[in-house]
């Protein structure tokens, strides 16, 4: 019996998808699979030490990995025309349409933002947004409070905290992923799932199908997938917590596709392109 080591995010939509494995309502083909539950930016760096044969990681992450793990085509977080948002205490002067982006890019310029880790996906396409600013880094679930005690003058927002924020007296200053749908007719990947290399080809094969068998269970079983995923929902109500795992377990969660592939492969070009990752990465799908 092989064991699999599969990182996770401590968030609903991550938890949905893992419903079925976690509570053995599929075949698991002969695989032991051990959970380990972490914020993706420590799941990040567990990948770059090899240590998960398979975990959930920020695709601005994959450019460092893709020499020990390829991406599997089940499990990526993909918004389109919505993604991690930038907020703060009060809104930009003047902004009809932030989408447009000059008037934010002026107002976000110099500033301190509060961000989750600089290897998750929502702190690379900041700095293809705008790349003049400091930054400070804080637990993803705590930037809110944060940017509302006046210690970051912004902070980038990623989970549920995308519906939150007005709880805490801030304003959206943009989506990223509406940005980048404006700049590319293309849905914004964030978190994938990846396996190791090592495996080899026939087991990497085998597993990636359990984990799409996973996600198709959750979806045909939504209610109780639902139930299991409110355990993880950070006191989110369960319309909230239907929401969010709405908006990031898609048809793109069942699989990538041909525009989901695409998307990893724009954004990392243009990450090599401005010079925000340090080679060209031509991704490696399962």
């Amino acid at each position: 019996m092989t064991t699999i080591r599969f990182g996770h995010s401590p968030d609903p939509d991550d938890a949905f998808m893992f419903y079925a494995i976690a509570k053995n309502k599929i075949d698991l083909a002969g695989f032991k699979v051990t959970h380990v539950v972490e914020d993706i930016e420590s799941l990040n760096q567990r990948a770059l030490r090899g240590e998960l044969e398979v975990t959930a990681v920020s695709v601005h992450a994959y450019a460092f990995l893709a020499d020990q793990y390829r991406i599997m085509r089940s499990g990526a977080s993909i918004g389109e025309k919505y993604g991690p948002i930038v907020v703060a205490r009060k809104s930009p002067p003047s902004q009809p349409s932030p989408i447009k982006g000059e008037g934010v890019k002026h107002f976000l310029r110099g500033k301190k933002i509060a961000i989750p880790g600089m290897l998750t996906t929502a702190a690379l396409v900041l700095r293809l947004f705008e790349k003049d600013f400091s930054y400070v880094i804080v637990p993803f679930n705590k930037i809110l409070d944060y940017v509302k005690a006046g210690r970051a003058d912004a902070g980038l927002i990623i989970h549920e905290g995308q519906l939150t924020y007005p709880e805490k007296g801030l304003v959206k200053v943009v989506d990223l992923g509406e940005w980048w749908w404006e700049k590319t007719k293309l849905p914004l990947p964030l978190g994938i799932d990846v396996i190791r290399k090592d495996l080899g080809e026939e087991k990497m094969k085998t597993f990636a199908q359990v984990f799409k068998n996973s996600i198709a269970y959750s979806l045909e079983h939504r209610n109780e997938a639902l139930d299991y995923a409110m355990l993880y929902g950070r006191d989110l109500t369960r319309e909230a917590a239907d929401r969010f795992v709405g908006m990031y377990v898609n048809d793109y969660t069942r699989d990538l596709g041909e525009k989901g592939e695409e998307a990893i492969r724009e954004l990392l070009v243009r990450g090599f392109v401005h010079k925000l990752l340090p080679r060209k990465v031509v991704p490696e799908f399962v």
